[in-house]
């Protein structure tokens, strides 16, 4: 079974994350042997999220087996300007590998610190967002679009939680194509037909 990793942090913004968390237990209901959720700190300890929810991550940072990766997720917050080195530089090393990472608003951030950024194509809160990142050369590279995927490395800004999860979705193919497109469907308008469309391809 595959891990998919969720770093937690203090101030992790709840709302980016909330989506792709939800797929990944529906994907697990139906295939259940597959894909698991781990939630994982450095240091392996309790996290406040930017919303005050008190978290109980499932483990330590340092004891992810890379050889069991699916993904690395990172949600933003509002202390991705400095520190983050554990999981940065795991970020860099995994995406070398070719496993796939998500970034998310202030991850973007810690990410072009680490110059992830320079050569892929990207997004984030604002191309003068990233210019805060001495390390950051990669402007030819910005997207302004709700996400940015390259395969392997997603990008969102913080408004597009649901871009994002659904973006992940498919560099995962969690769902077959058409399980996607009604699930964005359907939580992106609200239509009915998107759920009789999901329960169809279901």
């Amino acid at each position: 079974m595959k891990t998919i990793a969720l770093y937690a942090t203090d101030t992790m913004a709840d709302w980016e994350y909330s989506y792709l968390v939800a797929g990944i237990a529906m994907a697990r209901e139906q295939a259940p042997g597959r894909y698991q959720l781990k939630i994982l700190s450095d240091g392996g300890g309790d996290v406040t999220s930017l919303g005050g929810v008190h978290i109980v991550p499932d483990g330590d940072l340092a004891d992810l087996d890379t050889s069991e990766l699916a993904a690395l997720i990172l949600p933003g917050g509002n202390t991705w300007g400095e520190g983050h080195a554990n999981v940065l530089t795991l970020a860099v090393d995994v995406l070398g590998q070719g496993i796939p990472v998500g970034a998310i608003c202030g991850a973007t951030l810690g990410l072009a610190r680490y110059s992830a950024l320079n050569s892929r194509p990207h997004t984030s809160n604002a191309p003068e967002f990233l210019a805060a990142a001495t390390e950051y050369t990669g402007q030819q590279h910005y997207r302004d679009e709700r996400t940015v995927s390259d395969g392997t490395l997603v990008t969102a800004p913080g408004t597009a939680p649901l871009e994002f999860a659904k973006a992940v979705f498919e560099a995962l193919e969690l769902f077959p194509q058409p399980v996607i497109d009604a699930w964005y469907g359907l939580y992106s308008t609200g239509e009915k037909k998107y759920y009789d469309q999901l329960v169809g391809a279901e």
